[in-house]
């Protein structure tokens, strides 16, 4: 089976796939378990993925294919990285391993900077295969592919290779500029890692800002105590009507009275939480064990 990198196009901006997204996040704490996840507190290094004009091609190329298998902790993969005149940024075959093919387009012989992020999508891939984890559609597939990257410590390079200005417009990958920084900065969070420094596309960081927007209020959403005045005032209006009525609103509620409870999605991992409405009180995610204040 050949898995493919999106070619570069227009870039789409926001937050479209956002769901799937934190579908996928939700699937990696499921397969990988929280000690699992955590196992991949060391991203892949700036400098292990640079690739300078003067670098032999063929030898760099494997250098950077390593340090991505490494960061994504699959120190038994081997990948041979070959060079073709393609659409695509680049395909893996997903064989039974421990050898795998990469073809790379061949406009990575000269925009070498690159091609770390083309081959962290498709390491990925590798690592999802080996794993046993995909989404039954294929477009799916691929946005929890470049999710697994970026969250495992790898894909940040995917982000750092968008470029958009009035002459260019390059993207790789499925998920919007602003989706990789949102997965990047709840990796951040979840890992005390401040990536700023990595970043050598002045768009990509500014692309990072706004995701980091957005995962930064996903922890101060109602319920949680973190929740600012205006949207606990609106919890509290919900919650006496017994339906959430604020748009964006995540939370939901079953019952009446004493035994009303509230579901809502857990910050970090994104899986439903389901809480009696009993003022404030301390929860664990049964899934990532973070322990949330929240005031139900």
């Amino acid at each position: 089976m050949t898995q493919k990198g999106r070619p570069t196009g227009p870039v789409e901006h926001g937050f479209p796939h956002l769901e799937t997204v934190r579908a996928s996040v939700t699937a990696l704490f499921r397969r990988l378990s929280p000690d699992g996840i955590r196992a991949y507190d060391t991203p892949l290094a700036p400098a292990d993925a640079a690739f300078g004009p003067g670098d032999d091609l063929h030898l760099g190329a494997q250098r950077v294919a390593s340090a991505v298998v490494r960061a994504l902790r699959l120190p038994d993969a081997r990948m041979v990285v070959a060079f073709r005149p393609m659409q695509e940024a680049a395909t893996v075959e997903l064989a039974a391993g421990p050898e795998y093919f990469v073809e790379v387009n061949d406009r990575f012989r000269t925009h070498r900077e690159d091609l770390g992020a083309a081959l962290s999508h498709e390491v990925a891939h590798v690592l999802l295969h080996r794993l046993g984890l995909r989404f039954p559609a294929t477009a799916d597939d691929e946005i929890l592919t470049d999710t697994a990257a970026v969250y495992l410590g790898a894909g940040w390079l995917l982000l750092d290779a968008y470029r958009e200005d009035r002459l260019t417009h390059q993207k790789f990958g499925y998920l919007t500029p602003e989706e990789f920084g949102y997965v990047l900065a709840q990796r951040g969070r979840l890992l005390g890692e401040d990536p700023s420094a990595w970043f050598t596309s002045p768009r990509a960081y500014e692309a990072y800002v706004r995701g980091r927007a957005l995962a930064d209020r996903d922890h101060r959403r109602a319920p949680l105590a973190a929740a600012g005045p205006a949207a606990r005032l609106r919890y509290a209006r919900d919650r006496r009507a017994g339906a959430p009525s604020g748009r964006g609103a995540q939370y939901r509620f079953e019952g009446r009275g004493a035994g009303m409870r509230v579901t809502f999605p857990c910050p970090v991992c994104h899986q439903r939480l389901r809480l009696p409405v009993a003022g404030p009180l301390r929860a664990r995610c049964g899934l990532c064990r973070t322990v949330l204040e929240c005031a139900t």
